[in-house]
């Protein structure tokens, strides 16, 4: 966790408060979000249908990103009171509102894929 005193954290506030590509980039950045909210723009998930959907993710990892998501109101946690509990994850509203630039975006990387190859993103070495 960064310090809020920092200059990177004051940094971050500035392009949020004053880009909406910056604060977008923020909510939607990091390496596994895109995918949960694209899962999540085509259906409502349970938290396991999740997990097994996106490959390579960790449960703590998971976990984080969701309640990340949640805090920035883009997705939502229902619990069923039920036994055992089911717990699912949806788009809100305003997540439903990106769904076209999710679209766009996965497109563009794509059509990236097909003009520029791989080269940049080499498989991963396995021990």
């Amino acid at each position: 966790m960064r310090k809020i005193t920092s200059t990177n954290a004051f940094n971050e506030k500035l392009i949020n408060d004053n880009c909406g590509m910056g604060r977008a980039l923020n909510i939607i950045g990091g390496r596994w979000k895109p995918a949960i909210l694209y899962k999540l723009n085509n259906a409502t998930m349970r938290y396991g249908e999740l997990k097994k959907s996106i490959e390579g993710i960790s449960e703590r990892m998971l976990v984080a990103q969701l309640r990340e998501l949640e805090e920035d109101k883009v997705i939502e946690r229902i619990v069923y009171p039920e036994v055992p509990p089911r717990v699912e994850y949806r788009l809100t509203e305003l997540g439903r509102t990106m769904g076209p630039m999710l679209d766009a975006m996965s497109d563009w990387g794509e059509l990236h894929r097909e003009k520029v190859g791989d080269n940049r993103f080499p498989e991963p070495v396995k021990e």
